[in-house]
């Protein structure tokens, strides 16, 4: 899988996501689900579906 940034709330900043995978959500958009490589937060990044 490639590799994404995402944007860590907690740490307020861009962050390569650790662990990726492709979810898709309730309304059908398609994100990147993974955890911030500093403090272990989850982060999202939405992709092109």
């Amino acid at each position: 899988m490639a590799e994404y940034e995402g944007f860590c709330v907690k740490c307020r900043k861009k962050v390569k996501i650790q662990n990726p995978e492709e979810v898709t959500l309730k309304n059908g958009r398609k994100a990147v689900k993974g955890t911030c490589p500093n403090c272990g937060t989850v982060v999202y990044r939405f992709i092109k579906g």
